[in-house]
């Protein structure tokens, strides 16, 4: 029988497909159409001659028995080609034009601002791109090719196009205004902040969509943008967790309270650098990366 030769691109269909479950998740993964994916699927079938996935009715697909013996071997093809890119970058590569970087933004302002003035001093002629966004964000501009190095916050799901390595923590704190019922209670009684409304950052990017982080109250405000939570918090509206060092002046100022919750006094937030495996740093990025971890506090040990 004579197959057909499957592409890369293929390949990186028929992974994402087994790695997430489902098309859907392979989509948003690879910032592709649905109908892109299901048209990959088919083609690598039609080339291989095998059924990859069961797939009838509404049933999640699930690797067939060719399926599950390709798949180490899909892997192996396309971590090689990815070597080989790496490998032929890193023979190309000189110092980058531009740089783009996606922060979280529970990184401390000042020390990424600090950080980026020295960044000026050493790569004066390296243009800048700084988006900051929250939770599961920039790991999303990194798998779609948007960003060239991310630090992000607590990640649940591990991603095989990007590596990672710790690079430091903030406490979050759960403060209020001093007028809140809560900021007067001392001690507060167990459970009682689950009554009053709490403020939470939300996520825009699907990879976390959904998913709640240090959410304690029965009714909560999602606000995307964290100087809009801060605001909120200084005029009472509520009680919610805020990265320490964005408060430090409100709270040596009295404008906010810290509150001691027995369920949870506060949370250490670690952050990770971020970077795709198959596009290295260069010098600039590598500067980038050394420096954020040079700069934050480490993390506590894990209890």
């Amino acid at each position: 029988m004579n197959l057909g030769q499957p592409s890369l691109d293929q390949l990186r269909i028929f992974l994402a497909v087994a790695d997430e479950g489902s098309f859907n998740a392979a989509a948003r993964r690879l910032g592709r159409a649905i109908s892109a994916i299901s048209y990959g699927i088919a083609q690598i079938e039609a080339q291989l001659g095998l059924t990859l996935f069961e797939r009838e009715g509404s049933r999640k697909p699930e690797l067939t028995q060719a399926g599950r013996a390709l798949l180490d071997a899909a892997r192996t093809v396309t971590a090689d080609m990815d070597a080989l890119l790496a490998k032929a970058r890193d023979h190309h590569q000189g110092l980058e034009a531009e740089l783009t970087l996606a922060i979280d933004v529970m990184y401390p302002p000042a020390v990424l601002a600090a950080l980026l003035k020295d960044f000026i001093q050493a790569f004066p002629t390296v243009d800048l791109r700084l988006h900051v966004e929250a939770l599961g964000g920039v790991a999303a501009m990194l798998l779609e090719n948007r960003a060239d190095l991310g630090v992000t916050g607590p990640l649940s799901d591990a991603f095989p196009e990007l590596d990672r390595t710790l690079i430091g923590s903030v406490e979050l704190i759960p403060v209020a205004a001093p007028g809140h019922p809560l900021a007067r209670l001392d001690p507060i009684p167990p459970g009682i902040a689950r009554q009053h409304l709490q403020l939470v950052l939300s996520d825009r990017s699907p990879l976390t969509e959904g998913r709640d982080f240090s959410v304690t109250a029965s009714r909560t405000w999602r606000l995307a943008d964290l100087g809009a939570k801060h605001a909120l918090l200084l005029e009472g509206i509520g009680w919610g967790n805020m990265p320490g060092p964005a408060i430090e002046a409100d709270l040596a100022a009295g404008k906010l309270v810290r509150l001691a919750l027995p369920e949870a006094p506060s949370v250490d937030y670690r952050f990770h650098a971020l970077w795709r495996r198959d596009c290295p740093p260069g010098p600039a990025r590598q500067w980038v990366r050394r420096a954020l971890q040079e700069r934050l506090c480490p993390p506590h040990p894990a209890p």
